[in-house]
C-alpha cells in the first residue's frame, strides 16, 4: 500500500511517502520520500508557537514539501492536463481561507498529475486547530484532485506507533508489542498515560492537570533567557552543570535549593507542572541576576525534578496497570536525560515489561509516524473517507473516546 502522509499539528510541516505491507504482527514500511520544515526559528521571537504564524507557514510550505517528497520517491508525474472547473470550484471553496495554498496547489497541478498512491493519511488532531485545518484541507484537496481515500490519524497514536518500530537498512518494522501496552506521552501539548488493550483501543489513565511537560520546559527556559524551543537549551545547560560538577569545576557558591517534585507521591497517575514552573520563577527572582553557572545549576535542578516526577509516576503506573510493553512517545522523549532515567528504572527494577523508545528522528513531530499509524488504522478496518466526506480538525482530540466530548468522525 502506498501512502502519502501529512502532518501539521504544531510547528513542523511534514510530508512523507511510504510503502507499507503485511499484516500485524509482521508489518513493514519503506520511506520513499520524506520532507520536513521546522518553523521553530520563526516562533522564537514569540517565546512559543504563535498559531496564526504556524498556519501561514503550513500554507506556504505544504506544496514545496509535497514536490520534494514526490521527487525524492521518484513518484512525481509530469502532466499538463488542466484541472476541471468542478475541481477548481471545490478547491476555491475548501481553501478560501488559505489563498496562498490554493495558488501554490493549482500552480503545481498545471504541470503535475496524480501519483500512484493508494491513500492519504493526515493528522486531524490533537494540536493547534488553525494548523490542523491547513493539513486536513490540503489532504481533502489532494484527494479530490487525485481520487484517493483519506485516512484520518490521531497524532498521539502516531507517537505510540513510532515507539515500537525498528529500522534496519531503511526498512521500518513494527516490533509487535505485547498487550496490554502502557504508553507515556511527553510532548509540548500532552503529558498522559495511555493504556492500550490493542491498537485502536485506548484508555487515558492519567494526565496533566495544568501545564504539559513540554510547556514547563519552554516556560522555564524563558525564565532562564533560553530561546524557544526551550527543551534542548535547558538540557544542554543541565548537562554542562552535571559534567562540571563531576569534575569539581562548579564552586559551592552556585548551589541552589531543591525544587519541589509536584504530585510525585500522590496516589494517582496525574501530573502537575505549573507549581514547579512557579517555584523556578521565585528561585530566579530570589537569586537576582544569574551567573552562567547559576543558570546551569537551575536548569539541572529543574530537569532533575521533572525526571524524578516522571520516574515516580511511571513506577506507580506499572503497579496500577501491569503491562507487557511500556512505550514513550512525543517530542520530549528526545530529551536524553529523561530517556536515561527511564532506562535506568527498568534496569534496576527489572519489570516483567519491555521498554521501547522511539528513535530520535521519530521522537519529534513527523509525517512518517502518521503514515505508519494510518496503515494500522487501515488494517483494523476503520473506514476511509472520500474527498466529499466531512473531515474536521480537532485541537483537543483524545485517543480515548470516553475522555472528552471532542468532535469525532
Amino acid at each position: 500500500m502506498k501512502i502519502l502522509a501529512i502532518e501539521t499539528s504544531c510547528d513542523e510541516t511534514a510530508v512523507a511517502l511510504l510503502e507499507a505491507e503485511g499484516t500485524l504482527p509482521a508489518v513493514s514500511f519503506q520511506v520513499r520520500g520524506n520532507a520536513l520544515y521546522s518553523q521553530a526559528e520563526k516562533h522564537a521571537a514569540y517565546g512559543g508557537v504563535y498559531p496564526n504564524l504556524a498556519k501561514r507557514e503550513h500554507s506556504a510550505n505544504l506544496v514545496p514539501l509535497l514536490d520534494a517528497a514526490l521527487t525524492e520517491a521518484r513518484w512525481s508525474v509530469a502532466d499538463t492536463t488542466p484541472i476541471t472547473e468542478t475541481q477548481y470550484t471545490f478547491l476555491e471553496e475548501l481553501l478560501m481561507r488559505e489563498p496562498a495554498l490554493l495558488a501554490a496547489l493549482t500552480g503545481y497541478c498545471a504541470t503535475h498529475g496524480a501519483p500512484d498512491i493508494d491513500a492519504i493519511a493526515v493528522t486531524h488532531g490533537p494540536g493547534l486547530e488553525p494548523a490542523l485545518w491547513v493539513g486536513v484541507n490540503f489532504a481533502r484537496a489532494l484527494a479530490a484532485l487525485w481520487d484517493v481515500p483519506i485516512i484520518p490519524v490521531n497524532h498521539l497514536e502516531g507517537h505510540m506507533v513510532a515507539s515500537v518500530v525498528h529500522e534496519e537498512e531503511g526498512v521500518y518494522s513494527v516490533v509487535s508489542p505485547g498487550f496490554p501496552m502502557l504508553g507515556l506521552i511527553l510532548s509540548g501539548g500532552h503529558t498522559e498515560f495511555v493504556l492500550a488493550k490493542d491498537w485502536g483501543s485506548y484508555q487515558v489513565v492519567g494526565a496533566t492537570r495544568d501545564d504539559s511537560i513540554g510547556e514547563a520546559f519552554d516556560k522555564v527556559a524563558r525564565l532562564l533567557g533560553i530561546p524557544y524551543p526551550g527543551g534542548p537549551g535547558i538540557s544542554k545547560l543541565a548537562a554542562k552543570h552535571r559534567s562540571d560538577s563531576a569534575t569539581n569545576m562548579v564552586q559551592r557558591a552556585v548551589s541552589i535549593p531543591e525544587l519541589p517534585r509536584p504530585m510525585a507521591t500522590a496516589d494517582n497517575l496525574d501530573f502537575s507542572f505549573s507549581g514547579l514552573k512557579t517555584a523556578v520563577l521565585y528561585l530566579v527572582r530570589d537569586l537576582g541576576e544569574l551567573t552562567e553557572p547559576q543558570r546551569a545549576a537551575v536548569a539541572a535542578e529543574f530537569e532533575t525534578a521533572v525526571g524524578d516526577v516522571v520516574v515516580a509516576k511511571t513506577k506507580r503506573a506499572l503497579v496500577t496497570h501491569p503491562a507487557h510493553t511500556f512505550v514513550i512517545g512525543g517530542g520530549v522523549t528526545a530529551n536524553r536525560y529523561i530517556r536515561k532515567r527511564l532506562q535506568e528504572l527498568f534496569e534496576i527494577e527489572r519489570y516483567d515489561t519491555t521498554l521501547t523508545l522511539p528513535a530520535p528522528d521519530l521522537s519529534t513531530d513527523n509525517a512518517i509516524m502518521i503514515g505508519m499509524a494510518g496503515y494500522l488504522v487501515h488494517l483494523r478496518g476503520e473506514p476511509a473517507l472520500s474527498w466529499s466526506d466531512e473531515l474536521r480538525a480537532s485541537g483537543t482530540l483524545s485517543v480515548d473516546p470516553n475522555r472528552t466530548r471532542n468532535e469525532r468522525l
